[in-house]
């Protein structure tokens, strides 16, 4: 596996030597592409050291007219870690002024990019919008990891771990590799909803669940892995989806719902694991309500029903359509479960007991697959294997 890793100029640009050795020891071969500010961090000769001269930094070379063509055709996955927030706003505004934008241009392998960054920089409302441009084009937004800056501040901005970087890439491009070659689901579309929706109160308040959007990032690497060219409607997470997923991000269960249902049409498996708060306010104040100003909008809160994407999809569903909804119960969740399915019209329904088992946030779950058909309950297993058991499941129904 011949992977490409960009450099970029931030203080981390020493941990990209770790992450090479990393790529190395798992059997890939590696090339280096660097920005000029990332050689004030770490030279380019110590980046051909490592990859027996395979490290390129300037967009013209004697040699090779259009390194970046040929970069870009030889690399099964392009890695840009770190990303400062300049390589990101440039990869979102498609400039290409130095080698390694105008190879990530070029590249059509799956491209992933590990921010860093100071914390405010990375909180910037310009930066986060430029990083959901990117997911929403199907790259891989590596989220950092928070904790103890280079600048002395404490706050989301720093590079993962190399090893958890490489697994990370690696996993994925392998995946990728299996998809496509046979699968379930080969030739079909996968819609899922997931993570929470947020509905605000006024401009800092807002009600929301604990929904951390772990069980549909799941699901979409399954429908990827089954064949199937997916898309994610999501809520506001913190987990990264599969680069081979088409990422529509939203906040509010109107908007989950419209964009769904956009969605919908070209659909074969429409699998809905977001958690949908039930209930909105009426009215969303437009400036935060203060203490002693506005103290009957903060003791009384009026809430109206939100709309309900699950029931709303499985009457809109034709027949060679598959629907999927999932239930978090607390009580009797078998027999509620069987009530939703029947209520909600859809095709299957897994079922969560989540007073039995802590679910949200979770890396395991234990659920149970209902249909009209049968009723399987699985033990407690990674939300992966469950993940793949509900997309077998759902191919299964398609058939």
């Amino acid at each position: 596996m011949h992977i490409l890793l960009g450099v970029t100029g931030c203080i981390a640009a020493y941990k990209a030597c770790e992450l090479l050795r990393e790529l190395q020891k798992a059997g890939c071969e590696v090339s280096v592409v660097m920005t000029e500010h990332a050689q004030r961090f770490v030279g380019l000769d110590t980046f051909r050291a490592l990859t027996e001269g395979r490290a390129h930094a300037s967009l013209f070379h004697e040699a090779d007219p259009i390194p970046h063509i040929h970069l870009a055709e030889q690399a099964d996955a392009f890695v840009i870690a770190p990303a400062t927030a300049d390589v990101c706003a440039k990869l979102a505004g498609g400039i290409a002024d130095d080698l390694l934008t105008s190879t990530a241009l070029a590249c059509t392998c799956p491209l992933f990019v590990a921010p860093a960054m100071n914390v405010h920089m990375y909180e910037n409302l310009a930066t986060q919008a430029n990083l959901r441009t990117l997911a929403q084009r199907g790259i891989q937004v590596i989220t950092p990891d928070s904790g103890y800056l280079a600048c002395g501040e404490v706050g989301p901005g720093k590079l993962p771990d190399p090893k958890a970087i490489a697994r990370f890439v690696l996993e994925a491009v392998e995946g990728n590799q299996r998809a496509g070659k046979s699968g379930s689901l080969r030739g079909r579309a996968v819609l899922i909803t997931s993570g929470p929706t947020i509905e605000p109160i006024d401009p800092v308040r807002f009600i929301s669940n604990r929904s951390s959007g772990k069980m549909g990032a799941a699901l979409a690497l399954a429908a990827v892995e089954a064949g199937a060219e997916v898309c994610v409607v999501s809520g506001p997470v913190n987990v990264a989806y599969d680069p081979r997923v088409k990422v529509i991000p939203v906040q509010t269960a109107e908007e989950m719902l419209k964009a769904a249902q956009e969605e919908f049409p070209q659909a074969d498996v429409v699998i809905c694991a977001a958690a949908v708060a039930d209930m909105r306010p009426a009215h969303s104040a437009s400036s935060k309500l203060k203490k002693g100003r506005d103290d009957d909008s903060l003791t009384c809160l009026e809430l109206v029903e939100n709309p309900d994407i699950l029931s709303r999809l499985a009457r809109e569903k034709r027949d060679d359509q598959v629907v999927v909804g999932f239930a978090a119960e607390t009580e009797d969740a078998l027999a509620h479960g069987r009530d939703k399915l029947h209520r909600k019209g859809a095709d299957m329904l897994v079922v969560n007991d989540v007073a039995a088992h802590e679910v949200f946030g979770a890396d395991t779950n234990t659920v149970a697959i209902l249909t009209e058909a049968d009723e399987v309950v699985l033990e407690e297993l990674p939300k992966t294997e469950v993940a793949r058991q509900v997309i077998e499941v759902s191919a299964e129904l398609l058939s």
